[in-house]
């Protein structure tokens, strides 16, 4: 299994800047190569696919929405994957969650296996 604590989530000014962490663990995430990425839903909305990288941090996706803005990296000796968030917009404002899955990237949200818990992102005008 694998357990995924996502945090950093807060308030900020449209234009402001927030970063975003998520913890993994588990022995299957130990065990296996596995992909990260960063999904959001706003209120009466899908989840949506928001960002995502590699194993080995050498590649990387992201939505035409927050290209430029937003920036997905890891470090895999903390087991820890980050979003950091840049020219933060209202629209931006959602819960975002965490993902891994043993394969390579996708933006399909079905395709990812485990998820965090959530954190709030609210991005005034």
């Amino acid at each position: 299994q694998v357990q995924l604590v996502d945090a950093g989530g807060g308030l900020v000014q449209a234009g402001g800047s927030l970063r975003l962490s998520c913890a993994a663990s588990g022995r299957t995430f130990s065990s296996y190569a596995m992909a990260m990425g960063w999904f959001r839903q706003a209120p009466g909305k899908e989840r949506e696919f928001v960002a995502a990288i590699n194993w080995s941090g050498g590649s990387t996706y992201y939505a035409d929405s927050v290209k430029g803005r937003f920036t997905i990296s890891r470090d895999n000796a903390k087991n820890t994957v980050y979003l950091q968030m840049i020219s933060l917009k209202p629209e931006d404002t959602a819960v975002y969650y965490c993902a891994a899955r043993q394969a390579g990237i996708t933006e399909v949200t079905g395709r990812w296996a485990y998820w965090g818990q959530g954190t709030q992102v609210t991005v005034s005008s």
